[in-house]
């Protein structure tokens, strides 16, 4: 995926963001099925919770994610309209309803990494199409997105806001997944420098679980992506990790500083798309899911083109 997102024209790639998009919405169409479904199922995997919202995924901190990361490339398509001075408007008001509807389907999906992430990506979300749509006074299509989501905020807060905050009532909760990682942090430090081996968490963990802790319930991976890397790959992992977050920044401060174009703003929305999957990262392990590492290489590949002199970014 990173090397079609390289290689491609910049019109396959929009395609490509568009097949994003697309799989959000028949995601979110398929979480209505299920959560209406009466205990019929309509999930595509076993291990799963039935009459929770899950969409595509097993587990509905990766639905939220994914839903996430496209959020922003669905606000950048619609605003870039109002710079291209485009007649054509259904990209701005289909960008709007996909926003109202990511903030219904996270009330009802009601993942607390997903509820959590939702305000940092809908304020760089906003940043990023007020800048696709020409860095001017605030159009009045512009304020058609701002629109849809506070009006889908106020149904959500009418409607569902209790079932969300039992979603962060920690008492109601079983033992915190930060309760496992001061152990996961000590078994790493033994293994140190070249890690107990990649894939190897589970049997780790399991070697060093005290007895006190073994309930009907597993922890077979860490909920905490770096932690676990450090684990399995010692120093080295922690150095890959760091040197990809100096590319990230260098490439997201590249893009974000460079005039509007239509490949600076699919650029821009993949800074937010990999942002999320950094912040998930820290407490969960979206990019063990192989829909999100493709999701996430598309971004990585989008972003990567930021390194480009301008006359290469593209058409306005």
């Amino acid at each position: 995926m990173i090397l079609a997102a390289l290689s491609l024209s910049h019109i396959q790639r929009e395609r490509l963001v568009q097949v994003l998009i697309a799989a959000a919405v028949f995601g979110i169409l398929l979480g209505v099925v299920q959560l209406t479904s009466g205990g019929f199922g309509f999930y595509l995997w076993n291990a799963t919770q039935e009459g929770t919202v899950k969409g595509f995924f097993g587990n509905r901190n990766h639905l939220a994610s994914f839903l996430l990361v496209a959020l922003p490339f669905a606000f950048i398509s619609g605003a870039a309209t109002l710079r291209r001075h485009d007649q054509k408007t259904s990209a701005l008001w289909l960008g709007a309803l996909f926003a109202g509807l990511i903030v219904v389907a996270l009330a009802a999906i009601r993942s607390r990494a997903g509820i959590t992430l939702f305000a940092p990506v809908m304020v760089f979300s906003l940043l990023a199409a007020w800048m696709a749509a020409g860095r001017g006074r605030p159009a009045p299509g512009l304020l058609v997105l701002v629109g849809s989501v506070g009006a889908a905020l106020t149904a959500v807060a009418i409607l569902a806001l209790p079932p969300i905050l039992a979603r962060f009532d920690t008492e109601n909760q079983l033992a915190g997944r930060s309760d496992h990682w001061p152990l996961v942090a000590e078994a790493a430090q033994t293994y140190l420098p070249l890690g107990s081996g990649i894939g190897s968490f589970d049997a780790v963990y399991r070697s060093v679980e005290p007895l006190a802790q073994l309930d009907s319930t597993y922890f077979n991976q860490a909920h905490n992506d770096y932690l676990e890397t450090w684990l399995e790959t010692g120093w080295l992992g922690v150095g890959v990790i760091l040197a990809f977050f100096v590319w990230y920044f260098r490439r997201s401060w590249t893009a974000w500083k460079a005039p509007p174009s239509r490949a600076t703003d699919l650029q821009r929305a993949a800074s937010i798309g990999i942002g999320v999957v950094i912040l998930h990262s820290v407490g969960d392990y979206p990019l063990r899911t192989v829909a999100m590492t493709v999701v996430f290489a598309l971004c990585c590949g989008l972003l990567e083109l930021a390194r480009r002199a301008d006359p290469a970014r593209g058409p306005n």
